[in-house]
């Protein structure tokens, strides 16, 4: 293309010492290829972080697996050991949990196991309740009862 325009512009009596391409345009087939190719990579891009999350999720999902099969032979293994006793404090755990969510209750009846009387417990606020942690301990107490008790 250089020696193209040299000898165009000889003919014209110039000598072309250097030259510039200034303004440089591409055929509209040719701009919507090179648009084509980048789109398509941005795809191939996030196709490849679609692949990569998906491997990073199972391998999230295999190590999850494995912790909850150790923490299951743990506690098969401390329950051959122990007893019930790991049950009778997981009993307990919710039982407490139960009564300190029940505290903030307006109103609580509670029938405690094999009776058949209903105990109609103060309203929170009651001067028999001082606190909420008196509160949570008798309704836990009463739990525990219900929740201990042979059937």
């Amino acid at each position: 293309m250089s020696n193209d325009l040299m000898e165009w512009a000889a003919t014209f009596g110039l000598i072309l010492d250097d030259k510039s391409l200034t303004h440089l345009t591409f055929g509209k087939e040719f701009t919507e290829a090179v648009e084509a190719k980048q789109v398509a990579q941005q795809e191939a891009d996030s196709a490849r972080f679609v692949v990569e999350k998906a491997e990073q999720q199972k391998k999230a999902a295999i190590i999850s697996s494995e912790g909850d099969s150790k923490a299951a032979k743990l506690i098969a293994n401390l329950l051959a050991t122990t007893g019930n006793s790991l049950i009778e404090l997981r009993k307990l755990e919710a039982a407490e949990d139960i009564t300190y969510q029940l505290s903030y209750s307006g109103n609580i009846t509670s029938l405690p196991a094999g009776q058949s009387m209903l105990l109609q417990l103060p309203l929170r606020g009651h001067p028999a309740c001082t606190s909420a942690a008196n509160w949570a301990t008798a309704l836990m107490i009463l739990n525990t009862v219900f929740l201990l008790s042979p059937p």
